[in-house]
């Protein structure tokens, strides 16, 4: 699908890669941009219609379809990560909070505006994922067990939506250059580069876009012969 005339809703809007995605949607000409975040007094991206929502809470999600009725691209890209080893005490309540937002909030979005999608001719779903759907590692393994249940689901949802012609594309990146990974020393890319290959990947109907080098490179070693998410993730 093309983002000319598009009606555009995106999670996690008020900062980092959601804010950049909101913003780069009304560069390309959509025609309206629902910007969602849990307090939406914090979007400041003008020209678009900001509105609260929890992806945890069934509830405000009604809301937001209620508000947002003519949706043809959503985009989850609500997410948290935690660190913190599969031994600590603490990993069974670190991996229930984050499967709720990066798992069950995408699901409950996708289930809630699917209706809205298939009477705007199936229209198109973005996933954001993580090259942590594919590879673990010491700093974030909580998260990356959310992420690669966030992929099962996005590969589910392709052929559930299917037959209402609804795109459904998967983003992998590694670490992006925002607020939420500010505190890790580690190579991270810009953004807009992001969100460029994402919206270049919807337009040429892509399903799965591969964001950076680290993510081009483990998914490539997927199918190698000792397979890459065997071996220790070193950086």
């Amino acid at each position: 699908m093309q983002l000319k005339n598009a009606v555009v809703f995106v999670t996690g809007a008020n900062r980092g890669l959601g804010e950049v995605f909101a913003r780069e949607a009304l560069a390309r000409g959509a025609k309206k941009v629902c910007a969602a975040a849990r307090n939406p007094q914090a979007i400041n991206i003008a020209g678009v219609t900001a509105i609260e929502l929890d992806v945890t809470d069934t509830a405000a999600i009604t809301r937001a379809v209620t508000q947002a009725g003519d949706v043809t691209l959503l985009i989850n890209n609500a997410g948290i990560a935690q660190t913190g080893s599969l031994l600590d005490a603490s990993a069974e309540q670190y991996i229930r909070q984050q499967m709720e937002t990066n798992l069950f909030g995408p699901l409950r979005l996708a289930q809630a505006f699917a209706p809205v999608l298939a009477q705007a001719g199936g229209g198109a779903i973005i996933n954001v994922l993580s090259v942590a759907s594919w590879i673990s590692s010491a700093m974030l393994p909580t998260y990356s067990v959310s992420k690669s249940a966030a992929w099962s689901l996005t590969n589910g949802l392709r052929l559930a939506l299917a037959e209402q012609g609804t795109q459904v594309l998967g983003l992998h990146a590694g670490f992006i250059d925002t607020g939420m990974t500010k505190d890790f020393d580690v190579p991270k890319t810009s953004p807009l580069d992001i969100v460029t290959a994402t919206y270049n990947a919807l337009e040429a109907g892509l399903s799965e876009i591969l964001g950076d080098d680290i993510t081009r490179q483990v998914h490539q070693g997927l199918s190698a012969g000792q397979p890459v998410y065997l071996a220790p993730v070193v950086r």
